[in-house]
């Protein structure tokens, strides 16, 4: 079966959502990781660390639909962030792609953070420390010396977060719905060719997402082994 039109766009969409979100993702996951990976011995640094790292981890465990409703709810017009949006006479967030945007790191961000975290944990603090003992500040340290070791747990991340947001469909129903063009991705067109009994197109679809998926999963277990043998990330 061939793909429409419509299909196709909705393909480049999808893409387009999946890269910007993941580099986003990087750049925002990458600050919150290293905080939380950090020993801290005051018992109160500890609570807060807890604290923020179950706030992110939500999305894990909340219903896609859940976190797309108070989404919508806190982006819409008379949501805090639609008013402030309203307030600086910028179009709101709802159906639109920076909304999809918006919704899919807050979506992701738990999967990229976790991963960015063990990454960092792993990397032995006598690397640190020796590069202190040479007068490396803490930024030139992160950028010279946890960066490069870092590398196989930034691509494992970039990947994991690129699939987690293209196969999305709960938090894109609330908040996007279905414009072409716009917000209509792969999973919302997979799920209006089911509802119109158009079999054979949902399933080029889902075939589709199903060795994207595989192919993920395949790069992930490659990066890991690899950086497994190279004696860390």
């Amino acid at each position: 079966m061939s793909l429409s039109p419509a299909d196709i766009q909705a393909i480049w969409v999808t893409i387009k959502l999946g890269v910007v979100t993941t580099i986003l993702l990087l750049v925002i996951a990458t600050p919150i990781a290293w905080w939380l990976s950090r020993p801290s011995c005051k018992s109160s640094l500890t609570i807060l660390r807890d604290l923020i790292s179950s706030i992110i981890s939500l999305p894990m465990v909340l219903p896609p639909t859940v976190l797309g409703f108070y989404l919508l709810v806190m982006m819409g017009p008379e949501g805090p962030l639609g008013q402030m949006m309203g307030a600086l006479n910028l179009p709101l967030l709802v159906f639109s792609f920076n909304g999809l945007v918006v919704g899919s790191v807050i979506f992701s961000l738990p999967l990229v953070v976790q991963t960015l975290k063990n990454t960092f944990v792993a990397i032995e603090q006598s690397h640190m420390d020796a590069a202190a003992t040479l007068g490396a500040s803490d930024f030139d340290r992160f950028i010279s010396l946890i960066l490069p070791l870092s590398r196989h747990g930034y691509l494992s991340a970039a990947v994991l977060g690129f699939a987690h947001t293209i196969g999305e469909f709960g938090v894109i129903l609330m908040i996007g719905g279905s414009i072409p063009g716009q917000t209509k991705v792969i999973s919302m067109v997979i799920y209006e060719h089911v509802e119109a009994l158009e079999y054979a197109n949902a399933h080029t679809l889902a075939a589709m997402m199903l060795v994207f998926a595989f192919i993920c999963l395949f790069i992930i277990q490659l990066v890991n082994k690899d950086g497994l043998r190279k004696g860390g990330r």
